[in-house]
């Protein structure tokens, strides 16, 4: 047995745009107070996850957005040759305005609006889902960034990422601009099947663990994202039911060690890292996709 194309066309299709377009300017409108504490410095605010590479699903609620700090930067010199770190550390005075301040400036802007609805959490500044706004999720990162060369400010290289602390002070870098701008070339390459077939997967995915099959943990949409990015793009062609039999085939024989995030920073299959997802978990869901296609399970 196997899943209907009918059916795949229909787990393929975006969820809720409208109210999470209107979620998104409620929250950038609150955070863009002329009272905030980082009015007037160097800020930008941006959708990522999902929502903002458009992979969200219909059962999909929260809305992740950025709030990514640049007159404060934090940054990885450990690449640059000897002479460079002295010219860098010539260039830059150490920042005025810190993170721990940044942060509570930005709860403080989120609660003048929405009040009690305001909670922090591990990771991220959780706003409740109230009327037609739909539950989100503010993270307030500075800009992070990894030089690949500094000889003067105006010849100096880097990719952007973004740094932020979790509650209990873990320090987590990652790459939302990276990742959307390589998804969306690889969707692109990919005939625009990418993005669809995770819908696919992240809506198998969620049937899954409405069985008890597999834990409401276990895929989180980033590594799916991850996941199927490193399929070659020769994979993804015909209908849905073609491109699944020869994604998932090819994913299931892959050598996947060194399969890369698809911010291209990290390696995917890690399990020392915050960033990065476990190779047992990988496995784990691979054979549970598999097995319900076939099964015929909708």
């Amino acid at each position: 047995m196997t899943i209907s194309e009918s059916q795949l066309e229909t787990w393929a299709k975006q969820g809720a745009v409208t109210t999470s377009a209107s979620t998104y300017a409620t929250i950038k409108a609150a955070l863009e107070s002329s009272t905030a504490g980082y009015a007037g410095k160097d800020y930008e605010i941006y959708l990522q996850g999902s929502y903002g590479n458009d992979t969200n699903i219909y059962k999909e609620s929260d809305v992740d957005i950025v709030i990514q700090l640049n007159s404060t930067f934090f940054k990885d010199i450990s690449k640059l040759p000897p002479d460079q770190v002295a010219l860098y550390n010539q260039s830059f005075v150490t920042a005025e305005y810190l993170y721990a301040t940044y942060k509570a400036d930005v709860i403080k802007a989120l609660k003048d609006t929405f009040g009690d609805d305001v909670v922090s959490g591990k990771k991220a500044i959780k706003i409740k889902a109230k009327g037609n706004r739909r539950s989100a999720d503010v993270i307030p990162a500075c800009q992070y960034r990894r030089y690949k060369h500094f000889r003067s400010h105006r010849d100096q290289d880097y990719t952007e990422g973004i740094y932020f602390k979790g509650s209990d002070g873990t320090s987590i870098k990652n790459y939302p601009k990276e990742h959307s701008k390589n998804l969306t070339q690889h969707h692109q390459a990919t005939g625009q099947m990418l993005k669809p077939f995770t819908r696919i997967l992240k809506n198998m995915r969620t049937r899954l663990v409405d069985e008890g099959a597999i834990d409401a943990d276990l895929a989180p949409s980033y590594f799916i994202e991850g996941l199927l990015y490193n399929a070659p793009k020769s994979e993804f062609k015909g209908n849905y039911q073609d491109t699944f039999v020869a994604v998932m085939e090819w994913l299931r024989k892959a050598d996947r060690t060194d399969f890369v995030c698809v911010n291209y920073q990290y390696y995917l299959l890690r399990g020392d890292s915050l960033v990065t997802w476990t190779p047992e978990k990988c496995q784990t869901f691979i054979t549970a996709i598999i097995k319900m296609w076939n099964d015929g399970r909708v």
